[in-house]
């Protein structure tokens, strides 16, 4: 089922227990990034803030929409106990299948118009989110539309966005990211400016996709609407050439400015660190500001492990890598990039049928575009679940041998986030990476060599297991 938008799908998440409304008034300033934090770290409902100091009733903001795999089944109709690997596995079929838009004459994210030099993003209750921040943040879980110069590529992506004065906003721009390669590559090289539309809730699908790697050249709604497996109905911008969801709860559009930097951050992020410093940054000026009547801001509150970034960046780095794998024709039975890790370390459960292919396999995946987030690859046997934390650090300090098992890789790309980089990798993008190869040498006589495993799945004949599950309760066990 693909939801209207984002007040249907709240609705839902509080029939599942996953959502709870906040009637007590909360502060954008540090107060609501406080208690959607430890939401987190309790790992409690989703807060909807029903009153926000200082701005209108019926103004409000709403956290945690995607901060476990729980919420991301509900996102796409499934149901909320759905393990990881079949979420990973739906995705991927529905991928095969984009669907086109739908443009619409209007919506209602569109029911109040305030057009610049009137308009203020202070008319919305964007969050001071963490303590030391370098301002209040409106853009942390929604997506930005921009079109590439040359062709009639829209790219949707998640890009933070920082307020500076009432009409502009800074982001974190990489050269690497589709956004990037169109500002920095084409638009700024000529000095034009280059429109954005910021759309804020909705179907909570759409931020997904918008977070997932489609591919250069392909956009995102169309991913939307194959994830939805409705299209996506768009409405024409104000003031802009871009379509934006009609059933956004608030748009936001205007231009980035070519050779136009401020200073930008610093912003406590993903990694669960305050890492890149305070720097001049690109700034874009905005020309209107649409929304719903009583708009809902979603927003994040990112830092250590597991929140919504850790979540939807996780999958999509396992989608991604799984992808590339089995394109390359690699024998591999499950990948997890894990969330506890924001998504640094990938697992990989294989069926080697060659010696270092654990090596292989890490050098495809540090390929492909979601390597860069990527400097820790661990490739175990298939009878470990890759995400199954237990399984994968039994294998890695039982199976991968502390000389030959590791090997590291110098010279290599990263990101500039990635905490352990020193100011020189992070201003150049460079980083290293290591694989720990955790099975067993083919080379290895199996019947007097490599130890049988000691599991109720592995040791015991299939008579006595399905003798003790068919008894379990009456052991007295509940589950």
């Amino acid at each position: 089922m693909a939801y209207k938008d984002l007040r249907e799908y709240v609705s839902t998440l509080e029939r599942e227990g996953e959502a709870i409304r906040v009637g007590q008034e909360v502060d954008w300033d540090k107060e609501a990034g406080a208690i959607l934090r430890r939401s987190y770290e309790l790992k409690a409902p989703a807060p909807l803030f029903e009153k926000v100091r200082g701005y209108p009733e019926g103004y409000r903001l709403f956290g945690g929409a995607a901060a476990n795999y729980r919420r991301v089944a509900l996102t796409l109709g499934l149901a909320a106990d759905t393990p990881f690997q079949e979420i990973v596995e739906e995705i991927e079929r529905r991928w095969r299948e984009p669907l086109k838009p739908v443009l619409v004459k209007d919506g209602p994210c569109q029911e109040v118009v305030s057009l610049a030099p009137e308009a203020s993003l202070f008319s919305l209750p964007a969050p001071m989110i963490h303590e030391g921040d370098g301002g209040r943040f409106l853009g942390t879980w929604h997506l930005v539309a921009t079109k590439d110069l040359d062709s009639s590529w829209v790219n949707w992506g998640m890009y933070r966005l920082m307020l500076h004065d009432r009409l502009h906003m800074g982001t974190q721009m990489n050269a690497f990211q589709h956004i990037g390669i169109m500002f920095m590559r084409k638009y700024e090289p000529r000095n034009l400016e280059m429109e954005f539309a910021a759309a804020f809730g909705g179907d909570p699908v759409l931020t997904i996709a918008a977070v997932l790697d489609y591919g250069l050249g392909n956009s995102e709604v169309d991913l939307a609407g194959a994830l939805r497996r409705e299209p996506v109905q768009l409405v024409p911008c104000k003031t802009v050439d871009l379509a934006v969801p009609a059933e956004a709860e608030i748009v936001v559009e205007g231009k980035f400015l070519p050779g136009v930097r401020l200073d930008e951050g610093p912003f406590g992020e993903y990694t669960g660190y305050r890492t890149a410093p305070r720097a001049p940054r690109p700034v874009c000026r905005v020309t209107a500001i649409t929304h719903r009547h009583d708009p809902i801001l979603p927003m994040a509150s990112l830092g250590i492990p597991v929140d919504d970034g850790h979540i939807v960046l996780t999958l999509s780095h396992s989608l991604a890598i799984q992808q590339h794998l089995r394109s390359m024709g690699f024998p591999f039975k499950g990948v997890f990039a894990v969330p506890e890790t924001a998504g640094h370390m990938a697992v990989v459960s294989i069926e080697p049928n060659y010696s270092n292919m654990a090596t292989q396999i890490a050098c495809a995946i540090w390929s492909c575009k979601a390597g860069v987030f990527i400097p820790y690859v661990v490739v175990v046997d298939s009878d470990v679940d890759p995400t199954n934390m237990g399984q994968v650090l039994h294998a890695i300090t039982t199976k991968c041998h502390p000389a030959r098992g590791i090997r590291v890789m110098d010279h290599s790309v990263g990101h500039p986030l990635i905490p352990f980089l020193n100011q020189e990798e992070r201003l150049w993008g460079q980083s290293a990476n290591v694989v720990f190869d955790c099975t067993w040498p083919l080379d290895w006589p199996r019947e007097t060599v490599v130890p049988p495993r000691m599991s109720f799945e592995n040791v015991y004949s299939k008579e006595i297991k399905d003798k003790v599950l068919a008894n379990w309760r009456n052991y007295g066990y509940k589950e």
